[in-house]
């Protein structure tokens, strides 16, 4: 008796969500190919070296590892044979304007004795803040961020009638940064809460209080450094993929979904057709559409949503002159709000940025050559509606220049040996994520949830989308969520 030919997957994209859907479907028992336009896996969790420095590109915060072991778990191999990692005591380090230096320790309780120090706050208050943004991470996770927001077999579950029971508790109809006033004084306090909405690239100012349970995923969970850097994530999932037997074509744009009767068969690349069974796009939504499915009818609605923030980054090889700080460090601009009426209005790029600087030579002490540093330095920016990038680039990097240098008693400038600017330009034609865009459409609205599009089109059967552009949304964490959540809607559908 013959054996059941398994059924075959293609894969647009290996970026993080695209690698972890493969990986799901292929020990599922399909047969997985990923097609990926650049000469590498990753999509913005990649590296680069140049005169003896390296540098992580894209994502510098590691939580919620459990969810990559998950993937050597099911694999049924060691995460220890390909990933390793550290937590790390602390998380970041804050500057503010007033000269104010906060130490923000991973261990929430720790962090609470140092907070209620350095900002006259106490210690149960801010405990008190941890255990409701817990609170509603537990209410909410299994139907936003576990499970297809779009199916409504989700909705008729223990979990969701026990949140839709403690709606108020949520917050939905106030602000980020209104729930985080009521609750401290203190606006150095309220700014550094405030800037957990950055991590889906969204305003404090518009942003629902429900955000309020990012700080938990930090401080619950942990922050955590990959040996080797964030880039090891990839090449440790993409190893992984290779040893059980995902296949992998580079080079290999895709130019079309082919489609049958509404139904996804196959996909055009490198002059060749290529039939499947299922068709899952890790490419950004926006350009699915407009580019591979043409001739289809696309969701405007949710394709004409606002674009989160995108980034200005500077990549600076620094010969080490001067007594530097920890991992991460942030500086907060004179006024926060107006930051980010800038990034979100579309307008020049406010002039007084906060600015996020991580030195990974600080652990891998190669990243860097003796007596430099490897310096990943980022400013929130608009995403990409065709600004003068040269001239802001330019303007941005004196002000932040500056910044540091008085911040840090140090001339800056003078010790830059080495510099790669990556702009939300770049960011759109190396990733082809949509305006370059970090994190797909914003969250500024208590119903953006909602407004993502599904992990599955409504059109085309056969058709799935996973990433930072589609439920539930952008980060390494969602990233690797949405493979699993299309990997589970497939597996079902078969």
């Amino acid at each position: 008796m013959s054996k059941k030919k398994p059924k075959k997957a293609i894969v647009i994209g290996a970026g993080i969500a695209g690698l972890a859907v493969a990986i799901h479907l292929q020990n599922s028992g399909f047969k997985v190919e990923v097609f990926e336009s650049n000469d590498y896996p990753g999509g913005k969790l990649t590296d680069f070296s140049k005169k003896g420095y390296r540098f992580d590109m894209g994502p510098s915060l590691f939580t919620m590892p459990q969810l990559v072991e998950e993937l050597f778990s099911i694999s049924k191999k060691n995460t220890e044979d390909y990933f390793s990692y550290k937590k790390k005591e602390t998380s970041c380090h804050y500057f503010f304007k007033d000269g104010t230096i906060f130490e923000a320790k991973s261990d929430v309780k720790k962090f609470a004795v140092t907070a209620s120090k350095t900002f006259n706050v106490e210690e149960e208050k801010l405990l008190r803040y941890f255990d409701r943004s817990k609170k509603k991470y537990d209410l909410t996770s299994s139907l936003f961020l576990e499970k297809s927001l779009h199916k409504l077999s989700t909705y008729f579950t223990k979990n969701t009638i026990k949140a839709i029971f403690n709606i108020n508790s949520l917050d939905i109809n106030s602000t980020l940064h209104d729930y985080n006033t009521k609750n401290f004084e203190d606006s150095r306090l309220v700014q550094l809460f405030d800037r957990f909405a950055t991590y889906n690239g969204s305003s404090p100012y518009q942003t629902p209080g429900i955000m309020s349970m990012i700080p938990h995923l930090e401080q619950y969970y942990g922050t955590f450094f990959p040996n080797g850097g964030m880039h090891s994530i990839t090449q440790s999932i993409y190893q992984l993929a290779l040893d059980i037997g995902v296949k992998f074509h580079f080079n290999s744009r895709v130019d079309k979904i082919h489609t049958k009767n509404n139904k996804a068969v196959g996909i055009f690349s490198n002059g060749k057709d290529f039939f499947s069974d299922f068709v899952i796009s890790n490419s950004d939504v926006v350009p699915t559409y407009r580019l591979l499915l043409k001739g289809h009818k696309s969701p405007e609605k949710i394709l004409r949503q606002p674009r989160s923030s995108s980034a200005l980054i500077f990549y600076w090889g620094i010969r080490k002159e001067f007594q530097s700080l920890d991992l991460h460090n942030i500086f907060f601009s004179e006024d926060y709000k107006q930051e980010f009426d800038y990034i979100f209005k579309k307008q020049h790029v406010y002039k007084d940025p906060t600015v996020y600087v991580n030195i990974t030579s600080k652990e891998n002490k190669s990243d860097a050559p003796k007596g430099c540093e490897n310096w990943f330095v980022m400013v929130n920016v608009p995403s990409n509606t065709g600004q003068d990038w040269d001239s802001i680039i330019n303007s941005v990097r004196v002000n932040i220049i500056k910044k540091l240098s008085d911040a840090l008693s140090v001339n800056l400038k003078d010790i830059i040996e080495f510099e790669y600017v990556l702009d939300p330009r770049l960011i759109e034609t190396k990733t082809n994520s949509y305006q370059g865009a970090l994190y797909g459409a914003s969250s500024n609205n208590k119903y953006a949830a909602f407004l993502r599009h599904p992990n599955f089109s409504q059109q085309i059967s056969n058709l799935y989308f996973c990433g930072g552009s589609v439920h539930p949304g952008g980060g390494i964490p969602l990233c690797l969520l949405s493979g699993k959540i299309v990997s589970e809607l497939i597996v079902k559908n078969t």
